[in-house]
Formats: structure tokens, C-alpha cells, sequence
């Protein structure tokens, strides 16, 4: 069910939707999960055109595609795994102490629209894990086209409508709408039957769509994920025991994908010492000897450029070091400034989309304690840290805790895994809902909402809620976990 941007015909189009989510609904859990799986399958079979359209629409490289299609494809077995063993269901009966039998589940919240990011044109798109989490929860996904791999996304769309196809469901499930046209996707957002969104993008355009979902008249969740700035503290005992291999990690984290992630860190707080000045020559000759690729699109480039040109023209920025450029490649590089020009200069604290980081220098712990309390809300935070560092500064961690969904002990944020305990979606403006990871099982807990059955009798309860449990699911029954 695909339709070219049409606002006259999204009536049409959205009650589909709503008919995908009632067959969804109908189906057990264990057919949805092979449905999942099937489409999983169907991903797996397309050949060297996808990967070949989406290198040519996005300049990413063939070994980075091929790896987002692996991860694509074990979203949906994973989901679909989790699916099957009713977990997300959170049942829950109480029968023994109150006066009334009670009982309740999750179920899905209903069509559910799903806009594309252009970074990811795989796993963060068509076929990415909003959809299959969407999915997997129950509810129909109406799929909004991203400009920027128009002719990957409709390879993958296909594949979708073939396993629906080869499954018995109807194409009503999946409905994929092309085109850039902004009206159709608002219109979309404020569509009454539309239950929830899923966006990955910028801040601009999350917040956007989150007003159209709260000011309707039925309010809805939209879940933005709107970037971060995904600081990494550099404690001093780390530094002067890292330097030359921390220069190494930062400057690959932050060139890699040319800087076009949303966990890239794109600041870097110091102590400003004898240590610090010598961490800054290594970042130097790292950035020297370091290559980027293209960017995913000529937009991003210019948009890159123009953020580079202004924190060039600002006075508080000095530039660390730089890689080479030409009007083929962007130029990887590293600003440092004061914490007292960072704090007062908002343009300094705006995410720069692409290899670009700016080292925040603080004269002491306390003084990085007082900047980082100015910042938003971020998706990861990471301590390039010793034990004793972190033992030796307890209240600087606990603010960061409050400050982000991710944080991390070394390494570096870029990198996202696919698990039940990932966390990705951070503390606002990162993310509109701070309880709801993108990434994970989890996260198809953004699109169900909890029913109670009062006092039903037995056989015309949902199967997962009978005394029988013939589906061995886990419970929690007057107040006891019962495992299947």
C-alpha cells in the first residue's frame, strides 16, 4: 500500500492503517512473531542492488551497508523473539486478597507513524527498528519516506509488502507513503486515528511534530530522538596515564561515519593542566593523519560547512588541529575554549552535525562541575576515567546520571548495541521521552499502553490472562512471580 505525498487521499490511507492494526491485534503473539520473522527473511534475500542503491544514494561505504543490513535483520528476529515469549505483556492478575478479580496486559496502541532518518538507511528507516518494534507491539505502521534514499527505502518497502504477501496478512499493516512534501507528515501527526510517532532527526523537526502530537485534540506520544552533543570527561589521573591512546579513540569516534552519528561526541571536557596541553598535540597529529569520507548528501555538507564557518568566525574557538579538505571531503576538526566562553556562548553548546568536536577547558573539577550542570539533557555521557577518578569525584557523577540515558565508563559512545539493557534515548532535548529507548526490545514499550479486566470470567479472558496460562508466559500473580 503505497501512495505518493496526497493529502486528499490520507483518510483513505490512514483508516487502511487502522484496519492493519485490527489484524494485528487478532493475531496470537506467535504469529506476529512470524511474521516478523519472515520479514526478516525477506530483508535478508535482497542482493547487490540494495546495497549498491543505498551506497550510491548515501556515500557510505559497501562494508558499513552490509553491516546495517545484519543489524537490521537481527532487530526483527530479536523483536520477534521477545514477541513470541509474551514478556512485554507484563500480565498481571490479582484474585486473592481484594474483593474483585483483576487483571491485566499490554496491548498495542494503534497506527503508529514512522518518519525515516537519513543517517541510517537501514536500520533507522523503512524496515529499521521503529517499524519492527511498532510491529512487534501489535500496532500498523504507516511509513514516511526520507528524501535523502528515496530508491533504497521503497527497495526495502517491497521486501516488507512480499513477506506480508508470502505471510496471508494484508498489506494493510505496512503503508509507505513517498515523497518530501513536510504537510503530508504533519498532517499525518494530527490524523485523529494515528495513535503514536516514532522520529529520528533533528531538534527543530522533533519538536515540531511534538506539538502537532500534543496539541490535538487527542493528545499523542511522539518519540523524537533530536541529537546530542554526547559529552566525554576526561578525568585528570585517566589523562596522564592515556593520553596517546585516549587521542586515538577520541579521533576515531568522532571521524567515524565522517562524524554523522547521533552518539558522536562532540565535546570533550578537560582540566587544563601541563597533561591536557599535551593530549591536545597528540589530537593534533591524530586528526593529521586521519581520512574522511563523503557525507550522506550534499544538504548535510553545506549544512556542515556553514557550522564550521561560524565557529571559525568565533573569537572564543581556537582551532587544535584539523585533517585535510577539499571540496570533495570535509575537514575533520577540533576547536578548544574556555568553559567561561562555552557557558556564555549558546552557538558553542549547538550540536555540529559531522567530525566535528570542541574541547571545553575548565581550570579546575569544580569549574567543569559548574559547566556541565548548564548543559541539556544528553543521549550518552562518558567518563575517560580511573576507579580512583570516579571515587574521587562522586558528585560530578551523580549530576551526570541526572543528565543523560547512557553513560559510560571508557571507550566511547559511537557504537550501539542492539540489547535488551541499551539504553538510546536520553534526558530532553536529546529525546522527548526520557523512559523509552529507539534501540533494544524495549523499545516496543513506546507503543503499548496497559488494559485491565475486572471480574471477566475465565474463558472470555485474553489467553494470557486465564488461569491456565496454556501459553506459559510470565506472571506476576498476587504479588508472586510465576515463571512459564
Amino acid at each position: 500500500m503505497m501512495l505518493q505525498s496526497n493529502i486528499t487521499e490520507l483518510d483513505t490511507f490512514v483508516a487502511n492503517a487502522v484496519d492493519g492494526h485490527k489484524y494485528l491485534q487478532k493475531l496470537s503473539r506467535h504469529d506476529r512473531a512470524e511474521l516478523m520473522y519472515t520479514i526478516a527473511s525477506h530483508i535478508e534475500a535482497l542482493g547487490e542492488e540494495l546495497i549498491l542503491t543505498a551506497q550510491e544514494e548515501t556515500n557510505l561505504p559497501q562494508a558499513r551497508l552490509n553491516g546495517e543490513k545484519a543489524r537490521t535483520i537481527h532487530q526483527w528476529r530479536l523483536y520477534a523473539d521477545v514477541t513470541a515469549s509474551g514478556v512485554l505483556l507484563d500480565a498481571r492478575i490479582d484474585n486473592g486478597e481484594g474483593k474483585n478479580d483483576i487483571r491485566k496486559y499490554n496491548v498495542g496502541l494503534g497506527p503508529v507513524v514512522v518518519f525515516g532518518a537519513s543517517n541510517f538507511p537501514f536500520a533507522f528507516s523503512t524496515a529499521g527498528g521503529d517499524t519492527a518494534s511498532a510491529i512487534g507491539a501489535g500496532c500498523s505502521v504507516i511509513y514516511k519516506e526520507h528524501s535523502a534514499h528515496p530508491r533504497t527505502s521503497r527497495i526495502m518497502a517491497k521486501a516488507i509488502y512480499d513477506a506480508l504477501q508470502a505471510f496471508g496478512a494484508p498489506n494493510s499493516v505496512f503503508g509507505y507513503i513517498s515523497g518530501s512534501s513536510h504537510e503530508v507528515g504533519q498532517t499525518l501527526v494530527a490524523h485523529p486515528n494515528v495513535k503514536a510517532v516514532a522520529f529520528t532527526g533533528s531538534y527543530q523537526g522533533g519538536m515540531a511534530l511534538f506539538k502537532i502530537g500534543a496539541n490535538r485534540p487527542e493528545p499523542i506520544p511522539v518519540f523524537a530522538e533530536m541529537g546530542s552533543l554526547n559529552p566525554v570527561i576526561a578525568l585528570p589521573a585517566y589523562v596522564i596515564a592515556n593520553k596517546e591512546n585516549f587521542a586515538k579513540e577520541y579521533i576515531a569516534s568522532l571521524t567515524l561515519g565522517c562524524g554523522q552519528f547521533c552518539t558522536n561526541p562532540g565535546l570533550l571536557f578537560l582540566v587544563k593542566n601541563e597533561d591536557s596541553e599535551h593530549l591536545k598535540q597528540f589530537l593534533k597529529e591524530e586528526l593529521a593523519a586521519v581520512s574522511v569520507n563523503h557525507m550522506l548528501h550534499a544538504g548535510i555538507r553545506k549544512s556542515y560547512d556553514a557550522a564550521i564557518q561560524l565557529l571559525n568566525a568565533t573569537k572564543e574557538a581556537t582551532v587544535v588541529g584539523q585533517s585535510s579538505a577539499d571540496s570533495e571531503f570535509p575537514s575533520a576538526i577540533v576547536y578548544t575554549v574556555s568553559a567561561e566562553d562555552f557557558v556564555a556562548n549558546k552557538q558553542l553548546q549547538e550540536e555540529v552535525f559531522g567530525p566535528c568536536g570542541i574541547i571545553v577547558e575548565c581550570d579546575s573539577i569544580n569549574q567543569m562541575e559548574e559547566t556541565i550542570a548548564t548543559l541539556g539533557g544528553q543521549l550518552t555521557i562518558t567518563f575517560a576515567a580511573t576507579k580512583d577518578d570516579v571515587q574521587a569525584n562522586s558528585s560530578l557523577i551523580e549530576l551526570v546520571k541526572d543528565k543523560c540515558g547512557r553513560l559510560l565508563f571508557n571507550g566511547m559512545p559511537t557504537g550501539v548495541e542492539v540489547v535488551y539493557a541499551m539504553q538510546h534515548g536520553g534526558i530532553f532535548p536529546s529525546s522527548t521521552d526520557s523512559r523509552f529507548t529507539s534501540v533494544g526490545p524495549d523499545a516496543m514499550k513506546r507503543f503499548l499502553r496497559p488494559i485491565s479486566f475486572q471480574n471477566w470470567p475465565d474463558d472470555l479472558l485474553p489467553v494470557e490472562l486465564q488461569n491456565a496460562n496454556s501459553t506459559q508466559i510470565e506472571r506476576i500473580e498476587n504479588n508472586k512471580r510465576i515463571l512459564p
